[in-house]
């Protein structure tokens, strides 16, 4: 009964909708018609015309971005990674392209496609502290797009496009103003440090309010098909399921996968990776010039001197780690420079007990060192620079080597400006800045060989070499990345009756490093490392040799071991593979290759 009374007071409602029709302009065109005229100026109309046409868009897949990127000329790859990214994953991805391809000049194309169709104006980047001025200045200069390096807490709320670091943003009292703000889109660099669902960094990113999301990783897995599922349920969460249902659909061991063209169909709907090979990009070439030096008598002295006091430490005690660590240090640095060695030295003697044997070995080791009046390795330096006559930049991997050679170089007027960890990220951008406009040397420590781009430089000098080959290719490839127009020339130094001839013959001769792509080097060293450090086993190779046929015979079976794994790499088929396996083909056909 209520029912129906209710039905028997609905009313309909009429809507009156007026329409009028402006007739003026026709009634106006038809006067000029039959009058002939007045007409406007035909240039006025054409610029009208071209104004109009120049804001049409052909084409809902047209990248509109690209006519506002001034000198930036994207690589086809990347156009390609933007445009499945937009059209495709709807702006949520892992860019894992191989080390070196621009994965920030994709992310910076999407983030200006987004922003000149008015889809994104808030943004948030976080990216390791040493590269947070680089990714600012990157997006400002190459893409237009007003982004500031977060400084003071008012900037988070203030800044459309905000870059900080992961620690700073997670931290108290920033973390609680981020986390009430919404985000646009939300770009992660270095993202592989999400791997783990119970790290701070992992909870942090989760919880951040975001409408797209990249992340960017050349190693989107490392030791577990498990952080390959907790990166893709991050992005997009329930993409694989819930992790019992991953693990019986696609894991067989942590590094064993099973059903790969199930899981490479997941993986490519939210994952590009693109890599070296055969994709219209090539790179310039490397030229690397091995220099052999003879150390003077009194610098051969000490390198003996050195080496002996080292063997003997390492015999009485073969099996403690900490104290093998600080003797590798000495043997390294021993090469490097008497500045380097020298301290370490002290520092020793400072420790050893009074009444030690060990402390008079010590200070006669000193006393060698103040007898030494000449630097073989700084006066090559010094004879390179003179001659390549344009930017360089020398690597080593001490402090006090580095300190020594900006003196030694200041002396004979030669600009030069040092980059090392433990400057902030200002100074080290300032003395990018000074590098790239005034001065002809950039010195730097390890810290140079990681998230600095240097392609307007093209000469590199390793005056002294890391013992793990990785570490050299991160310096290399400083220089020789894209965006370099030309050849690279690599010169290292080493010194002869010493250590360094036989690192430098390993990496050279024995794997052919200097040959080798970055993709192929870090997987055949993963296998290796699983075996123990492969500086350990160097550092053991000498202490244990008898001679230096003896250390010749065990470098080949070193040399030996890289090719096998080589090898085996090569001939491993799809079912069990190693990861970069998988996800290599994970991207058959929709991922380009670009040769080395």
């Amino acid at each position: 009964m209520r029912q129906h009374e209710q039905q028997e007071n609905i009313r309909p409602i009429h809507h009156h909708l007026h329409m009028h029709f402006d007739r003026e302009w026709f009634t106006e065109l038809d006067h000029r018609v039959r009058g002939g005229g007045p007409w406007d100026d035909w240039t006025l109309y054409q610029l009208a015309y071209e104004s109009e046409e120049s804001g049409l868009i052909s084409s809902f897949d047209e990248m509109q971005c690209l006519v506002h990127l001034g000198q930036l000329e994207p690589m086809p790859h990347q156009l390609d990674t933007a445009k499945r990214v937009l059209n495709e994953m709807r702006g949520r991805a892992i860019l894992a392209d191989e080390v070196g391809l621009g994965k920030t000049i994709e992310a910076g194309l999407i983030l200006k496609e987004y922003m000149i169709r008015g889809l994104v104006r808030k943004t948030l980047i976080l990216v390791p502290a040493s590269l947070v001025l680089q990714w600012v200045r990157e997006l400002n200069t190459k893409f237009g797009i007003p982004a500031v390096a977060q400084k003071k807490a008012y900037m988070w709320q203030q800044s459309d496009v905000i870059v900080a670091s992961m620690d700073t943003a997670k931290r108290d009292p920033h973390r609680e103003i981020v986390m009430g703000l919404e985000y646009d889109m939300l770009i992660v660099d270095e993202a592989h440090k999400l791997k783990n669902k119970k790290t701070t960094n992992y909870t942090f990113v989760n919880e951040l309010r975001k409408k797209y999301c990249l992340l960017l990783t050349a190693t989107p897995v490392q030791n577990d098909l498990k952080e390959l599922y907790n990166l893709i349920t991050l992005l997009k969460p329930g993409q694989l399921g819930v992790q019992s249902s991953f693990k019986t659909n696609y894991v067989v061991g942590k590094r064993i996968a099973k059903n790969e063209v199930m899981l490479q169909q997941e993986l490519s709907k939210v994952m590009i990776r693109n890599r070296r090979g055969d994709g219209g990009v090539h790179y310039t070439k490397r030229v690397v010039k091995n220099i052999p030096l003879t150390l003077s008598p009194d610098e051969q002295a000490l390198y003996d001197g050195v080496t002996d006091f080292v063997r003997t430490r390492y015999q009485e005690s073969p099996g403690d780690l900490t104290s093998m660590l600080s003797l590798i240090t000495l043997q390294r640095e021993v090469c490097s420079s008497r500045d380097a060695v020298f301290i370490t030295l002290v520092n020793l003697f400072k420790k050893t007990a009074e009444d030690s044997p060990m402390r008079a070995k010590i200070w006669e080791l000193v006393e060698l060192i103040r007898g030494i009046k000449a630097n073989t390795k700084a006066e090559k330096t010094m004879q390179l620079v003179q001659e390549i006559n344009d930017k360089v930049i020398i690597f080593t991997e001490y402090r006090a080597s580095q300190e020594y050679l900006l003196n030694y170089l200041k002396e004979r007027k030669i600009s030069a400006v040092p980059y090392r960890g433990g400057m902030n990220r200002g100074k080290k951008d300032w003395m990018m800045d000074l590098f790239r406009n005034r001065a002809q040397v950039l010195v730097a420590t390890e810290a140079g060989g990681e998230g600095i781009n240097l392609q307007f430089c093209h000469n590199m000098i390793n005056f002294d070499l890391p013992w793990n080959p990785m570490r050299v290719e991160q310096r290399i490839g400083r220089v020789h990345r894209l965006g370099q127009t030309h050849d690279v020339n690599i010169y290292n130094l080493s010194t002869t009756n010493t250590i360094e001839e036989h690192i430098l013959s390993l990496l050279h001769e024995k794997i052919n490093m200097f040959e080798m792509v970055i993709g192929e080097l870090d997987t055949i060293l993963e296998r290796i490392e699983k075996k123990g450090s492969l500086e350990s086993s160097l550092f053991r190779m000498v202490m244990e040799s008898r001679s230096q046929e003896d250390i010749r015979r065990k470098l080949d079976e070193i040399g030996d071991t890289f090719s096998e794994v080589q090898a085996e790499i090569a001939q491993e088929p799809p079912q069990g593979a190693e990861f970069r396996t998988i996800l290599d083909a994970a991207y058959g056909g929709q991922g380009i290759e670009v040769r080395t």
